[in-house]
């Protein structure tokens, strides 16, 4: 009977979880009617996404305190409920201070309801079975990011304005909110033991310090390959590829949105060979030597999307496969949570600042359908990013390499 309910609560965590991806990138497809229909710049467009981010810099630890005192699936219910009220303030969205304040109550319960998901998932596969999981739980939440993205294609009627994505968006978080009260209710058939045994190993927030060397290159490749591919994919891409290469709506949500249909089935093959054969220093490497080869191309050639597209699905494949197992390898088990927070809370900061950075560039450079050059400075500005996370990850396989390696070539045990 257990084995059957955790395969129910990963079921209802992931489908929590895919409503909150869909609803955090939702503004990607409706950026150009926000410019066209409300007049917004750039900069308000990314501000949308970057206030997201703001408030969990502080609550990234905060978040993983509260998860330990009041348990992750009541911690899980009510961050999908300020999520759900987060989405209808936006999609009410008038006036641009409103939308504003609901993007950042959905901020607020997104990243929190995340950790909490990815908390009760341990719990509930600490006997086995927990890299699976989590690889199949991070597979649904691209199926969110892929259906926002192609929602101009098959909900292309909602699309006469601004408002209607939203709207359906919030929708999405209703299902979101319904899954995690089952969640909730499932949560109970989990044995005591392994309760009071949770309640014991709670995050201190003094242990952020003395972590291995390695351990900070993979932090800095996590905030820094976050800070590229989110704003980029989730913000601009999709009026990017409208703006430069003349692609409608629909078509430019379709080639944006293979970066998370790729993502879909290959993030559990990637898990799978760094549990089988190890090497996920290198496997780091690869998917991080990839992303500054994406904005290479775009550009300065009119290649097809479809090769950016891959080169960039592969990466965001491999890397969330392997970065965090990598991390739980690189501290000890008692400060795994503080770890996670501590990244969280600068992927936060790096989120915040990179979303509006993109945008002000943007606007500073006049970028739009007549003039596509005023885009350089937001490519250039990834690309310098994109570069620094190699340089950590080169950091770091160099390290792995060496005497001071801490085991991320060798394969799991069994």
């Amino acid at each position: 009977m257990r084995n059957r309910t955790k395969w129910l609560v990963l079921a209802c965590a992931a489908l929590a979880n895919m409503a909150a991806y869909y609803t955090y990138d939702v503004i990607a497809p409706i950026a150009d009617l926000l410019r066209s229909q409300r007049n917004f710049s750039q900069a308000q467009i990314g501000l949308l996404n970057a206030v997201y981010s703001i408030p969990n810099i502080p609550l990234a630890l905060i978040g993983g305190v509260l998860i330990d005192r009041i348990g992750a699936a009541r911690a899980a219910f009510g961050a999908s409920l300020l999520c759900l009220v987060g989405a209808a303030l936006t999609a009410v969205g008038e006036p641009y201070e409103l939308m504003v304040a609901g993007r950042l109550v959905f901020g607020v319960g997104s990243e929190t309801l995340y950790i909490a998901l990815l908390v009760g998932i341990a719990q509930w596969f600490s006997l086995g079975g927990a890299a699976l999981a989590m690889a199949l739980f991070f597979s649904v939440a691209r199926v969110g990011s892929y259906a926002a993205d192609t929602s101009p294609h098959w909900a292309g009627s909602v699309y006469a304005g601004w408002q209607a994505p939203l709207w359906l968006s919030t929708a999405f978080c209703a299902v979101g909110l319904a899954a995690a009260t089952a969640y909730l209710l499932l949560d109970r058939r989990r044995p005591a033991q392994l309760q009071a045994r949770e309640r014991m190993e709670r995050v201190e927030l003094k242990q952020l310090t003395g972590f291995s060397p390695s351990f900070w290159s993979i932090l800095w490749l996590n905030v820094l390959f976050a800070s590229v591919f989110f704003p980029f994919r989730s913000t601009f891409s999709i009026q990017y590829f409208q703006d430069v290469r003349g692609l409608s709506l629909a078509d430019a949500g379709i080639a944006n949105s293979w970066v998370f249909f790729a993502a879909i089935f290959a993030t559990p093959v990637f898990g799978l060979i760094a549990d089988r054969k190890g090497r996920r220093a290198s496997l780091l490497l690869l998917g991080a030597t990839l992303v500054p080869l994406t904005f290479v191309i775009l550009a300065t050639t009119q290649w097809s999307l479809w090769i950016t597209t891959a080169l960039m699905g592969l990466s965001f494949s491999v890397i969330p496969a392997v970065i965090w197992p990598s991390t739980a390898m690189l501290v000890e088990k008692h400060r795994i949570g503080t770890a996670f927070g501590l990244i969280n809370l600068l992927q936060s900061l790096g989120l915040s600042i990179s979303n509006y950075a993109a945008g002000s560039l943007n606007d500073h450079y006049a970028a739009g359908p007549q003039n596509a050059a005023g885009y350089s400075a937001m490519l250039i500005w990834f690309f310098a990013l994109a570069m620094a996370a190699l340089l950590a990850t080169i950091m770091l396989w160099r390290r792995e390499r060496g005497p001071q390696a801490y085991g991320l070539e060798r394969p799991a045990p069994n």
